[in-house]
């Protein structure tokens, strides 16, 4: 072999044994990263629901279809469906389809269901504290209410307390402010409260209840023939997108606005144990949908609000103001509820003490802001 060639040969065998060590080299480096990789995560966090589904039963307290509250439902629930390629799928049930409309809460509790869409105030025999996740009156706006919950603690509240009775909540919409109710004789003053038999859920009732009037909690499907035949004198529902759809209006034509719910929270609440089963994705999925789902029902109420109260003007409902010693004696009343409750319940007691901190800075900032555009607007 002349020189040549074997510096050819020679340079070509250490080329090949150089390439083969770094091939070598790059192999390992990639199969000990993947075995350190499948060492080291978490079990939940990788896609282990591609080919397969999980399926979740979710039971309401609105009818089917029912607009805003019950069509957002049905929005969330084909948002998962998206969002996880079919991989998680929500049935629905509307009101006593498979429970009735406040069972909910026990039904998902014993793991019946997995899941239900209400209003937190609904549940306050369970324990006073959970009106207040629905908001106070004179209270948090739907704004505020948010603030607190994502930014305040009272998220972690909510879960804290839920979690006794194997719940686990997200925020499921706002309602933005409600009107005052729905009248069959006008309210003139104080005394023309006293003795009325008025639907009235929440903290409301409980203020209402102080200023003489009968509060009585009834489902939606319920209301109208109890105003109409004098069952009850009076109905809160919410405000005048779902208000009109009801026809209230037809049967108790004084109109009042409001300060009982300024911004009432809804919710979309799982059984603990059913969530905790599944994969972080899934999980990680509900929290985006309900996320979504709280932000568009709230703007959707104020759209379709203004879009109604435009229809009940033309039909010459006029809108109403409560006299001035009613309002004073709603405020009173409120203190008075807050005392007693707080003093009975330590869980209302802190929940409130949290929520009163977060209204006054609040109120604070809102003075300089959002108070002052308004008055000058």
């Amino acid at each position: 072999m002349n020189r040549r060639n074997f510096l050819t040969t020679a340079t070509a065998a250490s080329i090949a044994a150089a390439l083969s060590g770094c091939n070598e080299s790059n192999r390992q480096a990639i199969d000990d990263s993947k075995r350190h990789e499948l060492k080291s995560a978490d079990p939940k966090r990788v896609n282990i629901n591609k080919n397969r589904k999980t399926v979740l039963k979710l039971a309401t307290s609105w009818p089917a279809h029912f607009p805003i509250m019950g069509t957002g439902v049905e929005k969330f629930v084909q948002r998962v469906k998206d969002i996880s390629s079919g991989s998680l799928e929500i049935k629905l049930y509307p009101k006593n389809t498979l429970v009735p409309a406040l069972a909910v809460f026990d039904a998902c509790s014993s793991g019946q269901i997995d899941a239900f869409h209400s209003g937190p105030y609904y549940w306050k025999g369970k324990n006073s504290a959970f009106a207040l996740y629905s908001g106070t009156p004179f209270g948090f706006t739907a704004e505020e209410i948010n603030s607190w919950m994502l930014f305040g603690g009272g998220l972690e509240l909510w879960r804290e307390q839920y979690a006794k009775y194997n719940l686990y909540p997200f925020m499921g919409g706002n309602t933005n402010i409600q009107m005052g109710g729905w009248f069959r004789k006008p309210i003139n003053s104080l005394e023309d409260m006293k003795g009325l038999k008025m639907r009235m859920p929440g903290l409301g009732g409980e203020v209402f209840s102080k200023m003489g009037v009968n509060p009585i909690l009834l489902p939606a499907g319920e209301i109208y023939t109890a105003l109409e035949r004098g069952v009850i004198d009076a109905t809160e529902w919410v405000g005048p997108a779902l208000d009109i759809k009801m026809g209230f209006y037809k049967v108790a034509p004084y109109y009042y606005s409001g300060w009982h719910e300024p911004g009432s929270i809804l919710e979309v609440t799982f059984n603990k144990y059913s969530f905790e089963k599944l994969s972080f994705e899934h999980q990680a999925i509900i929290e985006v949908a309900s996320s979504e789902m709280n932000s568009n029902m709230t703007s959707e109420f104020h759209a379709e609000n203004i879009y109604a109260l435009k229809k009940l003007k033309e039909l010459d409902i006029q809108i109403l103001q409560y006299p001035k010693d009613v309002i004073n004696e709603g405020k009173k009343a409120l203190n008075e509820v807050i005392q007693e409750l707080s003093a009975k319940n330590s869980d209302f007691e802190k929940v409130y003490a949290s929520m009163e901190a977060h209204l006054k800075l609040s109120k604070e900032w809102s003075d300089v802001s959002l108070n002052y555009f308004l008055n000058e607007r």
